[in-house]
């Protein structure tokens, strides 16, 4: 397989395809990367050439690097089913830069490039309709960034007395507990609830 996917990544190569920066065979998967502005051409590219036909776009996806300059990557898996074979596509995109939208080349991008957006905060430009997609209307922040914190800031629920949906800070109610941390080859020095006879 290997050897199939090295010759893939020759031929994009030799048909000197404009915004791959580089390739790798890793793991059985190749992956290119390319340039943010240059997406919507190789995904043309790839889906359109003979050779390539990746036909089907299986997912768009985020990954959040905080410590690095351009912060996100946002990573594309297709598939050809004619060739029988998968192949990834990475860009990095920092935080506040935009990303063409690949809804032209694959129609079924919208949802999955809405998703980078709720989750993170991608930002796709061309996108019919950019807005969140799995969290509320008024979520603040993006959960998915590894600085969100994993409480969030805002908890809903249903208050009983107003009949209705309330936003109200997070507040944390057990703040610190203490725990018995005793190995259980150690006894307690107190006697736990039925253990009575255990002193006799």
């Amino acid at each position: 397989m290997s050897e199939a996917l090295n010759e893939l990544a020759a031929y994009i190569d030799e048909r000197s395809v404009g915004g791959v920066l580089s390739h790798e065979v890793k793991f059985g998967e190749l992956t290119l990367t390319c340039a943010a502005q240059e997406i919507v051409g190789v995904l043309t590219f790839l889906r359109d050439d003979a050779q390539c036909q990746f036909v089907n776009l299986t997912d768009i996806c985020g990954v959040d690097w905080p410590s690095r300059a351009r912060r996100f990557d946002v990573v594309y898996h297709l598939l050809s089913p004619r060739q029988n074979v998968r192949i990834r596509i990475k860009v990095e995109v920092g935080e506040g830069e935009t990303l063409p939208s690949v809804t032209s080349v694959y129609p079924g991008a919208e949802w999955f490039e809405r998703e980078a957006y709720d989750f993170y905060g991608i930002l796709f430009t061309g996108h019919p309709d950019l807005r969140r997609i799995l969290t509320d209307y008024g979520f603040d922040g993006h959960p998915l960034r590894k600085d969100f914190p994993t409480t969030g800031f805002v908890e809903v629920r249903y208050d009983e007395e107003v009949k209705r949906v309330v936003y109200e800070p997070v507040q944390l109610k057990q703040e610190f507990r203490n725990f018995d941390f005793l190995s259980p080859w150690e006894s307690a020095e107190y006697v736990l609830p039925g253990d009575e006879k255990a002193s006799d």
